[in-house]
């Protein structure tokens, strides 16, 4: 005759936690996008203009001038 034991086990979840890495997890996903964005926006800006009218179209933006 063999004797079944049986346990019960509970988990405690920091629900406040569990939220706190997800939104960190997402926040440097977000951020890692928008650096992609900005270095293909400058990879274009370099391909359609050079790196002179890149820099001529920066300091005009700047002054306004």
């Amino acid at each position: 005759m063999t004797a079944q034991a049986t346990t019960k086990t509970t988990a405690k979840v920091n629900v406040g936690q569990e939220t706190g890495q997800y939104a960190v997890k997402a926040i440097g996903l977000l951020s890692a996008l928008i650096g992609i964005w900005g270095t293909a926006c400058l990879i274009g800006g370099l391909a359609s203009s050079g790196v002179t009218g890149l820099a001529k179209g920066f300091i005009t933006a700047l002054t306004g001038m």
